[in-house]
């Protein structure tokens, strides 16, 4: 009745387009009777559906090798094409068009058919048990296992709210900016909520690692220089990701939190699961392991879904200019250039990285998949340009508000129950950049104290972001690992930031360098950092007192001594000195970290990269995400202290998390078998735990959003189930 329902609206739309449109007719020159005309609509509209649903899927899996962005642009060419044929097939030949006007048709029609099944299904109960029992049996005898759907423990979905720390949104729930969460923690039954604390180091890469691996050690920022290699490592770089998965691994002896039945969406790295889509780290693995992309495929499979994604895209690209041109109007302030490529890079991590991350989460929910971990990037990325309180970031919240619904509805109706677990990274903290409050750049002001000569005019420190290098990738353009390296001369000191945390390294000093020996060769250098009114502190090894942190007024404290509230490290709150001598012993810390100042009064830092809202140092609501879960799962403190053996008075670090997430997927799964170590960089990559069942994410999501779904062959090339 779906499919009749679907049809007959379909054939209504098609008769409107053809009264309104002058270069679209169905019928022959010398007129036709109505019935004549419904029945040359009914059978275009019929011949139309039947080769979306035939053709597009194996149309979409040949088109994988072009970029993810140009096949967004590409669906309205080819649905259109797929038209033009439809009306070749009608008897007669009364069917004709202008290929611009079958673009717009085949779009219309196919956002009508999806926003007609899509209504019919949500109300349809009986038709999504209908499904789901299809699926559950799929996957009995697929696996060979028995049982009813509803049988066994629950699953869990892990969704990351990229960037947003505790304090928002504690203020979006009461503000009414996202009722989905102000709902969860109102009710009695529902979700509770937690502060947690970042590592020094608070950034995707450091807090993502040390989630999903269990060990972030020796992430000291979110790019760092290695003296040995010569190498500028990059967190959102592809094989600086496949690297750091690497060296966790091998350090935790771990395949990762999602090696049990495990799916991993839009993240930096896999976390030891099988089922991969837009997953960084495995852009840089060649041949059948590069999975990074198999999730465009399942979501652009269904033409609606990429007509949507693409008239969405074309609209968030609009209102970025509409909003940075009336920034520049008003002259607000701060703010940053939005100009050349920002709005797309918006767009993608806004609307297509969204949609197709929700979409495999939504099948990997309806496959009955034990562990799922997303990421949703939109807010950090829109935050970096127009500030973390900004109403252009309020209004990202609203729409990832809205994606949490619908994952929750959609659980209501998946074949196992699930628990859904909110979490962010890091937050983020405002401010001017550097370079816009003091008219220099960190690296200006480094070379300006070492006595090398400086530009006369500051020059820009690019804003780097997760969102910027997987475009990058979508459209296969290559990122190059030493892109960010700034050696002009081998005695030049190499000074990259990372949020409002810069690094100094000095590639001529074998090993890390020490305080005396900067001193000897730049006399003036950390004299000149330590007083710059835009720097809180420095950590620099002494030869005499081990490493020292640098302050004002010549304040210098040996890192064994620190103390929380007192000398360089008063502003800066709890917990800062314990992150500060961890970061001390990792191997790759750079001769001389720089740490801007923090206004505690107005919770402002300043970043050393064009970014307006940043994270990355310490210094306010950046080292203050949050946890956010259904009250019958163990306290947090408590998880953690079953894992540890003692019960902390807050979390403290990605690593804590990740022993708390692992708690809590044993509680319901049982413990994970050990990954049985094998010798070689690309063996451990490989490495898992459990090879993960079940069809790829478009199969059951397709059926919630009333669509039908992909053959298993399709789905599971979709998820990367199989590589």
């Amino acid at each position: 009745m779906r499919v009749i329902v679907v049809w007959a609206v379909s054939t209504l739309t098609l008769l409107a387009l053809a009264g309104i449109l002058p270069d679209f007719q169905l019928q022959s020159d010398d007129g036709d009777s109505v019935t004549k005309t419904a029945f040359t609509a009914a059978w275009g509209a019929g011949a139309f559906g039947l080769l979306s649903a035939l053709v597009w899927p194996v149309l979409v899996r040949a088109l994988l090798i072009v970029p993810a962005l140009v096949l967004g642009m590409l669906v309205f060419f080819l649905n259109g094409s797929l038209l033009l044929i439809a009306l070749r097939l009608i008897p007669d030949g009364r069917g004709a068009a202008a290929p611009e006007t079958a673009v717009v048709v085949a779009a219309v029609m196919s956002a009508v058919a999806s926003a007609t099944s899509t209504a019919l299904a949500v109300r349809d109960d009986n038709a999504y048990r209908r499904r789901l029992s299809r699926l559950a049996e799929r996957r009995r005898r697929r696996s060979g296992t028995g049982g009813e759907d509803g049988e066994g423990p629950p699953g869990t979905v892990f969704i990351q709210l990229d960037g947003v720390g505790h304090d928002l949104l504690v203020q979006a729930a009461a503000a009414g900016v996202m009722p989905t969460v102000a709902h969860w923690l109102a009710d009695a039954e529902g979700h509770r909520l937690t502060p947690w604390r970042t590592d020094w180091s608070s950034q995707t890469g450091a807090s993502q690692l040390g989630i999903l691996h269990g060990s972030n050690h020796d992430i000291p920022a979110f790019r760092w220089y290695e003296k040995e290699t010569g190498d500028v490592m990059v967190s959102s770089r592809p094989a600086s990701a496949l690297e750091l998965q690497r060296r966790a691994i091998v350090r935790t002896h771990d395949g990762g939190l999602l090696t049990l039945d495990g799916a991993s969406r839009g993240n930096l790295f896999s976390g030891g699961a099988d089922q991969l889509a837009l997953v960084l780290s495995m852009a840089a693995r060649r041949g059948k392991g590069r999975r990074s992309r198999a999730g465009y495929f399942a979501y652009f499979s269904d033409p609606a879904n990429a007509v949507r994604t693409a008239l969405s895209f074309v609209a968030e690209v609009g209102r970025e200019i509409g909003q940075s041109t009336r920034a520049r109007i008003r002259k607000v302030t701060p703010r940053i250039k939005r100009g050349g490529l920002y709005p797309f890079i918006r767009a993608f991590a806004t609307v297509l990285e969204r949609d197709v991350v929700v979409s495999a989460v939504i099948g990997d929910m309806f496959a009955g998949r034990t562990a799922v971990y997303a990421d949703l990037v939109a807010y950090d990325e829109v935050a970096h340009h127009s500030g973390p309180h900004s109403r252009d970031a309020e209004k990202v919240l609203a729409r990832l508000d809205r994606s949490i619904a619908l994952i929750a509805k959609v659980a209501e109706h998946t074949p196992r129950t699930y628990r859904i677990v909110l979490l962010s990274d890091h937050g983020q903290s405002p401010g001017e950049t550097f370079a816009g409050t003091y008219g220099l750049t960190l690296k200006d002001l480094v070379r300006a104290g070492s006595g090398l000569p400086v530009p006369r005019r500051a020059q820009r420190t690019r804003s780097g972001s997760e969102a910027r290098d997987a475009v990058r990738i979508a459209l296969h353009r290559p990122v190059a690992e030493g892109g960010e390296k700034q050696v002009a001369a081998a005695s030049d000191p190499v000074v990259l930031a990372s949020g409002n945390l810069g690094l100094i390294s000095f590639p001529d000093i074998e090993g890390r360098a020490s305080q005396e020996q900067v001193d000897r060769r730049h006399p003036a250098l950390l004299g000149t950092l330590a007083n710059h009114p835009g720097i809180g502190f420095l950590l620099v090894r002494s030869e005499r007192d081990g490493s020292v942190v640098l302050g004002r007024a010549g304040a210098r404290v040996p890192v064994t001594e620190l103390k929380d509230g007192q000398g360089p490290l008063e502003p800066f709150g709890p917990g800062a000195a314990d992150a500060i001598r961890r970061t001390d012993t990792f191997p790759h810390v750079a001769d001389v970290m720089v740490n801007s100042m923090y206004d505690p009064g107005t919770g402002t830092v300043h970043a050393f990269e064009e970014q307006i809202g940043s994270h990355g140092g310490l210094g306010g609501e950046q080292s203050r995400p949050f946890l956010l879960w259904p009250r019958e799962m163990t306290d947090p403190l408590d998880a953690a202290a079953a894992e540890s053996g003692e019960r902390p008075a807050e979390l403290v670090g990605a690593e804590t998390v990740h022993r708390v997430l692992k708690r809590w997927l044993h509680e319901v799964s049982g413990p994970q078998v050990p990954v049985r170590r094998e010798d070689g960089p690309a063996a451990r990559t490989r490495r898992r735990t459990v090879r993960g069942r079940g069809s790829g994410p478009g199969e059951g999501g397709e059926a919630l959003l009333g669509r039908p779904a992909s053959s298993d062959s399709e789905t599971d090339a979709g998820s990367g189930s199989r590589g």
